[in-house]
């Protein structure tokens, strides 16, 4: 299947699954940047892995979408709307200056998800 992608497609939908992996990785290995903000915008401890799992799992589905694209299509949707819930949650702890983080991770997995659907 991934020859019936355009080449535009496979690299955006490879750079959507390593930022997503690499937002989760962070997760789980307690990455600073990523945790502190994660408790000053109110964001349960219990919720840390579960959020990370998230992300991985949308990493993996966009890969997998290569050869299953239905797979790729709903990982895809599935981390749009993790990242809109990020940017709600950013805003709702009044942290606007943060929104740009979320919605950066968010891009490349809307275009992985324009481009292949």
């Amino acid at each position: 299947m991934v020859a019936e992608m355009s080449t535009t497609a496979v690299v955006v939908t490879a750079v959507a699954a390593f930022m997503a992996g690499f937002s989760g990785a962070s997760i789980f290995f307690r990455a600073t940047f990523v945790v502190e903000p994660l408790a000053e915008y109110g964001v349960p401890r219990s919720w840390w892995n579960w959020l990370g799992a998230a992300k991985a799992a949308g990493a993996v589905g966009l890969v997998v979408g290569f050869w299953v694209p239905v797979i790729g299509v709903l990982a895809a949707i599935g981390l749009v709307l993790y990242f809109a819930g990020a940017v709600i949650t950013v805003l709702r702890a009044k942290a606007y200056g943060h929104a740009a983080f979320p919605l950066i991770y968010m891009a490349p997995a809307a275009a992985a998800l324009a481009l292949t659907w």
